[in-house]
């Protein structure tokens, strides 16, 4: 059993990321300052495992048991809270490339096409026989033309017609950033490029030792992505940036809780975007969500707030996608709209991506418009390419 680290520890582990902590909050407090009306594009990357449980993996039943039983949650969450775009409530569902199952993932698929939540690739790596990069690259690989070809999820780059994917490393472990932990294979962002990963959304990750000086921010590595840790100096994205390479890293919010009291006594804890039963849902959280401003440089009314959960952790399942998800997102769409002092959106992880690249494109308005700005699902292509043939039809009847 692996011994779990004690408080030492895990400030030693956490002293990089501090450091940086003060000028991080100094922007954030500058940039709230320069619009009065904000967008807050709220995505949500749900660690997807429905085989997960304490005592190893579930058997196929039983997982489709549980999955049918959080589709119908998420149905009910996504019918009852809209946002003021008509969006639905949704996650995105990062699913774990090694645990493949095609019932799941047709389940999965039908999920997408009710709008509860679009695919994404997870993955956990680090056993003999897994921690390498010939695996690392097969893996990703099949399982990226797997999702795309058999169960038409992922996107498609607009320009190229490359298949895309967003990510979320298992174990948190990113590009061999644990000490050799969960990941030994220092070229992962390289091989993460190479395979179309378009954007990576396992951070934050504090106060694990995975939690890289960067925070609070989308951005690029700006160390070479064949070395271990790439994204631990990075390049912030900004309106005009001339991005050279991907994938980019998505941070979620990254703060401290000042205001949280035990015994009557002031003792803070780290706000890092997680829905989970042991943080109440409430206005303040979302307040602390924005206070960490992750944004495109020069574009300060368009926010960013990363959020994550582990969907098929039962305890945590009210407060995910449940019923206290639903009373609380479901209130921030009410009192948000009332106020006028933000409008939300809710956007995968794709859509969020898009969003952040039209920023960088230059151009503003209403984020919504930018939802398929640079990747379009497959999944709509089918009904796309079928208006596109109404279309000619039209036309020649008209001639």
């Amino acid at each position: 059993m692996t011994q779990q680290p004690n408080n030492i520890t895990k400030l030693r582990w956490s002293l990089p990321w501090l450091s940086k902590y003060p000028a991080s909050r100094l922007r954030a407090l500058w940039e709230k300052t320069l619009f009065e009306k904000k967008h807050v594009i709220i995505t949500i990357a749900d660690h997807f495992e429905p085989g997960w449980s304490e005592n190893g993996i579930l058997g196929h039943t039983d997982q489709l048991r549980r999955l049918n039983e959080y589709h119908r949650m998420a149905r009910s969450i996504g019918n009852a809270v809209v946002d003021e775009d008509g969006t639905k409530f949704r996650h995105t569902n990062f699913y774990p490339a090694e645990q493949y199952d095609p019932e799941i993932l047709d389940i999965m698929a039908e999920m997408q096409a009710e709008g509860l939540g679009e695919v994404e690739v997870h993955l956990h790596h680090g056993d003999p026989g897994t921690d390498n990069e010939e695996y690392l690259r097969r893996e990703l690989s099949e399982f990226r033309d797997t999702l795309a070809e058999r169960h038409k999820c992922l996107s498609r780059d607009r320009d190229t017609g490359r298949v895309r994917y967003g990510f979320v490393h298992g174990n948190l472990a990113l590009d061999n950033s644990c000490d050799g932990l969960h990941c030994g294979v220092d070229n992962e962002m390289a091989i993460l490029a190479e395979t179309g990963c378009y954007a990576d959304f396992t951070m934050p990750s504090a106060p694990d030792r995975t939690q890289v000086p960067v925070l609070n921010q989308i951005y690029e590595c700006a160390l070479p992505l064949d070395m271990p840790a790439a994204h631990s100096k990075g390049i912030r994205i900004g309106v005009g940036s001339k991005i050279t390479k991907f994938p980019l890293i998505f941070s979620g919010p990254l703060v401290f809780n000042w205001r949280r009291r035990v015994k009557g006594m002031p003792l803070p804890r780290i706000e890092d975007g997680a829905l989970a039963s042991n943080q109440d849902l409430d206005m303040e959280r979302f307040r602390r969500w924005i206070s960490g401003n992750v944004t495109v440089a020069g574009k300060s009314d368009w926010i960013f707030v990363k959020l994550y959960c582990h969907g098929f952790f039962d305890h945590d399942q009210r407060a995910c996608i449940g019923e206290d998800a639903k009373r609380f997102f479901g209130d921030l769409i009410e009192t948000t709209a009332k106020d006028g002092q933000y409008k939300i959106h809710f956007a995968s992880t794709r859509e969020a991506f898009n969003i952040a690249m039209a920023a960088v494109d230059g151009l503003s308005g209403d984020p919504n418009r930018f939802r398929d700005h640079r990747l379009k699902a497959i999944m709509n292509e089918r009904s796309e390419s079928e208006l596109r043939k109404f279309a000619a039809q039209a036309n020649v009847e008209t001639v």
